[in-house]
């Protein structure tokens, strides 16, 4: 409890280095406010902490697919390559990565062979909502 109340001092604390010095009544109020607060700053810490950064959003994949991907991989096949489609198979065999999104993501980002980049034509978000899109309708069998 004594590291967590040095670090609650140290971060919310430093405010009061604007204010001048603390009297004693101060000082012992804020110290009893950092021990009742302390328990609560840690819980919302370890829980943010917990969170992935970023969740990706399928059905907004769904709609960045349909206008920047259907052209060439509609219902997951590929009007240039057929072999190399959306498909669960195809993506272990061909994806550089493998069944992934992180993978997918790569792909998108960079693009390869036929395939153009749309990294900077597309944002971060749009591409890894889009890499969500394919893996879990690629699970599902397009």
């Amino acid at each position: 409890a004594l590291h967590m109340n040095a670090l609650f001092l140290a971060l919310i604390g430093s405010a009061a280095a604007f204010h001048g010095p603390l009297s004693k009544i101060q000082a012992s109020a804020f110290s009893d406010a950092a021990t009742n607060v302390m328990p609560l700053v840690a819980a919302g810490v370890l829980a943010a902490g917990a969170m992935p950064a970023f969740a990706a959003d399928v059905s907004a994949g769904g709609a960045v697919f349909s206008g920047n991907c259907a052209a060439c991989h509609a219902g997951g096949q590929n009007v240039i390559i057929p072999d190399k489609s959306l498909e669960k198979e195809a993506l272990e065999e061909y994806l550089d990565g493998g069944f992934n999104p992180a993978a997918v993501v790569k792909q998108v980002t960079n693009g390869k062979n036929a395939m153009p980049a749309f990294g900077g034509r597309l944002s971060d978000e749009d591409i890894e909502n889009v890499a969500a899109f394919v893996i879990t309708t690629s699970k599902a069998g397009w």
